[in-house]
C-alpha cells in the first residue's frame, strides 16, 4: 500500500503553524518547565492532527476547483489517488484521535481545539468565499492557537501580543491571497469565489497597512519588555522581505515562504535566538 498520497493529504509541513502554541510560555520565560512541556506537547499533537483533518475536509470540498489550479491539481484527491470515502474516513479518524488526546492529556486546550475545528468547518463551507471574512478567519486560527498555548502553559496573553499576532496573521492572509491572485490570473475566480472580489491593488494596500500596524503593536509590546527591543529591526526586515517576495510572484503561503525563502528562515531563527537570550539570559 502506498502511504505517500495519504501523507501528502495530511500536509505535515503546515504543522509549523502550531508552533504558535509555544509563543506564550516562550515569551513568558517558562519554556523550560517540564510540566508545561508535557501540556504543550500533547496540545501541539492534538492541534496538528485536527489541522490535518480540516485540510482533508477542505480538499474534499475543493477537489473540483483544485483541478484548475497549477499546483493544487497535484494533490491526492483532485489527482484521483485517494477516493472521497477514504478521505472522509481519514478526517473523522484524525478528529477522534485529536479530541481524545485533548480530553485525556490536555484538557486545558479542549475548548480552543473544539473552537478551531468548528471554525475550520465553517470556513471551508462558507467563510472562505466571503470577501474579507476569509482573511479574518485565517487570522482567527492563529489567535486560537495563541490562546491554546496560553491555556496549556497557564500564561495570560497580553493585549499587545494578541494584537500583534492578529495583525501579523491578517498581513500573512492578505499576502497569501495576493500570491494566489498573481499565480492564477484570469482563472482566479474559478478557483475561489472571494478572489473575484479582490484586486492586486487592494490586497497590496492591505499588506502595507497591516505591516505598519504590526510594527507599531509589536514595538509597543517590546516597550513593555525591554529585553526584546532590539528584535524590532528583525521584525521590520521580515515583514518587508515577505512583501517583496509576494509582489514579485512568490508563494504567499506563510509556511512555504518560511521554508523556501532562506532569508526569511534565517531572520526567524535569529529572532528566536535574540528573544531567547533577552528573556532567559
Amino acid at each position: 500500500m502506498n502511504f505517500h498520497p495519504y501523507l501528502k493529504l495530511l500536509r505535515p509541513h503546515q504543522w509549523l503553524k502550531n508552533l504558535m502554541l509555544l509563543f506564550p510560555p516562550f515569551l513568558a520565560g517558562k519554556i523550560f518547565s517540564v510540566a508545561i512541556w508535557q501540556q504543550i506537547l500533547f496540545s501541539f499533537v492534538a492541534f496538528s492532527l485536527a489541522a490535518s483533518a480540516t485540510y482533508v475536509f477542505n480538499d474534499i470540498i475543493d477537489r473540483h476547483a483544485d483541478k484548475l489550479h497549477p499546483k493544487k491539481c497535484l494533490r491526492p484527491l483532485p489527482a484521483g489517488k485517494i477516493t472521497v470515502a477514504q478521505a472522509y474516513s481519514l478526517a473523522l479518524f484524525l478528529v477522534f484521535i485529536a479530541l481524545s488526546l485533548a480530553i485525556i492529556c490536555a484538557q486545558s486546550v479542549l475548548v480552543w481545539l473544539l473552537a478551531y475545528i468548528l471554525l475550520s468547518l465553517i470556513y471551508t463551507l462558507v467563510l472562505k468565499n466571503i470577501l474579507l471574512l476569509d482573511l479574518l478567519t485565517i487570522a482567527a486560527f492563529f489567535l486560537l492557537r495563541l490562546q491554546a498555548g496560553g491555556a496549556a502553559s497557564n500564561v495570560n496573553i497580553s493585549v499587545w501580543l494578541f494584537l500583534s499576532v492578529f495583525l501579523l496573521a491578517f498581513f500573512l492572509s492578505a499576502g497569501k491571497r495576493l500570491g494566489e491572485l498573481k499565480m492564477l490570473g484570469a482563472n482566479a475566480q474559478h478557483h475561489r469565489n472571494s478572489l473575484a472580489s479582490y484586486s492586486p491593488q487592494f490586497l497590496g494596500g492591505v499588506l502595507y497597512l497591516t505591516s505598519a500596524t504590526v510594527l507599531l503593536t509589536y514595538s509597543i509590546y517590546c516597550y513593555t519588555h525591554d529585553s526584546l527591543f532590539y528584535t524590532i529591526p528583525l521584525c521590520a526586515y521580515g515583514l518587508f522581505r515577505y512583501i517583496q517576495r509576494v509582489q514579485h510572484g512568490g508563494d504567499g503561503d506563510p509556511t512555504a515562504a518560511l521554508l523556501k525563502d532562506h532569508r526569511l528562515l534565517i531572520v526567524g531563527l535569529c529572532w528566536v535566538l535574540m528573544v531567547g537570550i533577552g528573556i532567559y539570559f
